[in-house]
């Protein structure tokens, strides 16, 4: 039931954080649109994050095909946005999807390198001789 709980009340976090980023631009002008939405980024990132950590998400993500999907897709943005964007825009949405890009691939080197080693283990551990005593 705890776990239920603290579910809804983060996916309401993140939902209002994203609300508050995109439509604060509509009912606000000035130094408060900013406020709302930089508030909104923060409370979505944090919201986000602690929702990435649990269980099933966290599964998910972690998982080949989604980390070549993250990988390969925000790659192809990055460098579309270079072109297509100009100025501060182009570069901070280059450099943003860059960096989710990067971020996938060291997550598929890191679960290659551990998939290795759990395989090495299991071919060494079926090799093994008994021992006389």
């Amino acid at each position: 039931m705890k776990s239920l709980l603290s579910s809804i009340v983060l996916w309401s976090l993140f939902l209002v954080g994203l609300s508050a980023t995109v439509a604060s631009g509509a009912v606000l002008d000035g130094t408060q649109k900013d406020v709302a939405t930089y508030g909104g980024i923060a409370l979505s990132l944090l919201a986000g994050s602690r929702i990435a950590k649990k269980d099933p998400i966290k599964s998910f993500l972690s998982s080949r095909p989604v980390l070549w999907f993250l990988f390969l897709f925000n790659g192809v943005v990055a460098a579309a946005a270079g072109f297509a964007l100009d100025g501060v825009q182009g570069i901070t949405a280059a450099a943003g999807m860059g960096l989710v890009s990067l971020g996938a691939g060291f997550g598929l080197l890191q679960s290659r390198g551990t998939r290795t080693r759990g395989t090495q283990a299991l071919e060494t551990q079926g090799r093994r001789t008994p021992t006389p005593a």
